[in-house]
């Protein structure tokens, strides 16, 4: 396997790294993917409890033919809920934004600033 050199590392880099963009802290989404995930779990098996507990006791079919039809209507809350997990973007185009925000907030040179976002995305369109 052939080495590479540092700029066919850092191509690669901006190409294929990701950073967290969704406007959080990156380490709250450790749990808060798990929460998210396990919130309409918990929701749907909670629901289903409490419409099996009418059915409960003797056998009647027209309780429990109720309670299944109940089950049956009602949208779990992965469908009502909605929430999804979003992917990261990746690291050139988290860099060329930082970037750009430096230049309109006149921090850096917009001509330095557009030089370097030009440098970047030769750089990842070339591994791509």
């Amino acid at each position: 396997m052939a080495r590479k050199s540092p700029q066919e590392k850092k191509a690669l880099s901006y190409a294929k790294d990701r950073r967290n963009d969704y406007g959080e802290n990156d380490k709250s989404s450790r749990k808060n993917i798990r929460r998210n995930k396990q919130f309409p779990n918990r929701a749907d098996r909670h629901r289903e409890r409490q419409v099996l507990a009418t059915a409960a006791g003797p056998v009647a079919f027209e309780s429990a033919e109720k309670a299944e039809t109940r089950l049956a209507a009602k949208k779990s809350m992965w469908l009502t809920k909605g929430w999804r997990k979003w992917r990261d973007a990746p690291l050139a185009d988290t860099v060329i934004s930082k970037l750009q925000r430096r230049a309109k907030l006149g921090m850096d040179d917009p001509a330095d600033v557009d030089a370097r976002v030009e440098r970047i995305r030769r750089a990842s369109q070339r591994k791509r």
